[in-house]
């Protein structure tokens, strides 16, 4: 069944009558031009009767279907709905009643789904109820019987698994307008380009691809630097992991894909990848000059896996080629036949997203701390990890960036080394006490912190305060996403919005934000569609 490929935003209204929900979905309308799902009327249509203009067997109606289809009604009705009308960007759906029909809106659409709870006091509801233009709808009902439903009641509870709460009581309209807004974020495709830089702030597998991929739907270009010694998983069922590809790719299927002329590249699985996402060569450019990987470059780094815990992936050696050996016919991306559809040159594709204002989100791979110049020589990667490095090996100038997202993890990990040598610094505290701290199962911690790359083993460390502020400064950041909140406390999991973090957490939060300089706009407290807190004002 089709999920509406067109929409960009699915705004999920939810709150206890008179609360404002038809007045915020005209404001929408009016501002963002979205156009406006109205359960009630999808139930009358479902049930074939003409019960609009009244509420009590609109309810009692409602009540069946959602015991009969734990809420899934509602999802269905939207999604022949979306397929009987003209694409749209941003959809309302007013409004959904009980948990099971805001989770079955999510299953449908993702991370495109925005919950906006409205509330009032009881007093407020009752005054607006009495007034003559709310009475009118509800058939001579007083407020009491209107409330009376259960599920009336108990619509409050929804507040618990909302995106945002607006409280409505001393509000204006256009007040309660523009916090929806502010939680909806809109692409306006219309104005000023720009490129936002996303790169790890520790010693990579800080969790970029999961953020990544939550927030490609707002670019209409997706940029991937670096090689395949990095993996970037992204949530999906069941998950996958991106070597070479943004990972956004599957997340928003209207951008254009592009890889730099300093990305290096393993072409199996490349084309591996390409063909997993069903990408075509209309959307992917790869750049002539990209640099290949060869079977010998894998064997070269055996040493370097032994002694530093390298992946082996030969990008290092590749790189090192390209330097050295510039007077051999050494295998740039234009010299590989099963590439030649992707081939072009991407400075024209960058010089076009720039005239034609588009967003571009840059992706960058592994970690500050890994950085060739910057990090713990010789315990560091074949490349220059910072923003800045990423850029050069784009080809994008740093004058076009708007925002730098540092993303970094409660608890950093370095690559467990295969032997008797170490992979680098760690104040080393093992998954037995992050499990002791957490209150998580430290058999699920060890099955689950391996490589996306190599599948080895993660060692963990206690939190580098010092690390931080050095990788804010190096990648002149501008944001930070901090990720794994679950693993300061188990509870965290359940949080769907910031102030649902544990009072310790949101400690924590507070000194990154101090000793950085710069905000937490996004959390992560696990590896699922609800797992991202957004707390961006961009």
């Amino acid at each position: 069944m089709s999920t509406g490929a067109t929409v960009e935003r699915v705004v999920v209204l939810s709150g206890p009558i008179h609360s404002g929900k038809t007045t915020l979905s005209a404001g929408l309308t009016d501002r963002l031009g979205s156009v406006v799902f109205k359960s009630r009327e999808a139930l009358a249509r479902r049930i074939s009767k003409d019960f609009s203009d009244r509420r009590k067997p609109l309810q009692a109606e409602g009540a069946r279907l959602d015991r009969a289809t734990n809420g899934r009604w509602v999802v269905q009705e939207l999604l022949k709905w979306l397929r009987d009308n003209e694409p749209c960007n941003v959809v309302v759906v007013d409004a959904v009643r009980i948990a099971g029909q805001v989770e079955g809106i999510r299953d449908a659409f993702g991370a495109r789904v925005v919950h906006i709870h409205l509330t009032a006091p009881e007093e407020v509801l009752r005054r607006r109820h009495e007034e003559p233009r709310e009475r009118s709808t509800d058939s001579g009902l007083t407020f009491e019987q209107a409330r009376n439903d259960e599920t009336e009641r108990n619509v409050e509870s929804l507040a618990s698994i909302a995106d945002a709460v607006i409280d409505t009581n001393r509000c204006t309209q256009l007040d309660v307008l523009s916090r929806a807004i502010s939680h909806i974020r809109v692409h306006n495709r219309s104005g000023y380009g720009y490129v936002d830089v996303i790169v790890g702030g520790q010693y990579g597998s800080e969790g970029k691809g999961q953020v990544a991929s939550f927030i490609a739907k707002e670019y209409d270009l997706l940029v991937r630097v670096g090689g395949p010694n990095a993996g970037h998983k992204v949530f999906s069922n069941p998950p996958y992991t991106h070597h070479q590809l943004p990972s956004g790719t599957r997340f928003n299927t209207e951008a254009r894909l592009l890889i730099g002329s300093g990305a290096v590249l393993n072409v199996p699985k490349l084309l591996k990848e390409i063909a997993d996402c069903d990408v075509d060569a209309k959307r992917l450019v790869v750049d002539r000059n990209a640099m290949i990987i060869l079977p010998k470059d894998i064997r070269r780094e055996e040493g370097l896996r032994r002694g530093i815990g390298s992946t082996k992936s030969g990008t290092g050696a590749a790189t090192s080629r390209r330097i050295m050996e510039r007077n051999i016919d050494t295998k740039l991306a234009r010299h590989i036949p099963s590439l030649r559809p992707y081939l072009g040159d991407a400075f024209r594709v960058l010089e076009d997203s720039y005239l034609s204002g588009q967003r571009i989100l840059l992706e960058g791979t592994q970690g500050t701390g890994l950085s060739l110049y910057h990090g713990a020589y010789p315990y560091v990667t074949s490349r220059d990890t910072s923003a800045g490095g990423c850029l050069a090996e784009a080809g994008i100038p740093p004058g076009w960036v708007r925002r730098v997202l540092m993303v970094c993890r409660t608890y950093p990990i370095r690559v467990e080394s295969p032997s008797r040598g170490t992979s680098g610094p760690l104040n080393e505290i093992g998954w037995a006490e992050v499990a002791r701290r957490s209150g998580l199962d430290v058999r699920l911690l060890r099955k689950r912190e391996r490589t996306s790359t190599t599948d080895r083993r993660r060692r963990v460390g206690e939190f580098d305060w010092s690390l931080l502020r050095k990788a804010a400064l190096l990648n002149g950041a501008t944001d930070i996403a901090l990720t794994f909140v679950d693993y300061l406390d188990s509870v965290n999991a359940k949080a769907f919005r910031f102030e649902q973090l544990t009072p310790d957490s949101i400690r924590f939060i507070d000194e990154v934000e101090r000793v950085a300089g710069i905000p937490v706009s996004m959390v992560t407290v696990g590896f699922n569609n609800r797992s991202v807190i957004d707390r961006r004002a961009w």
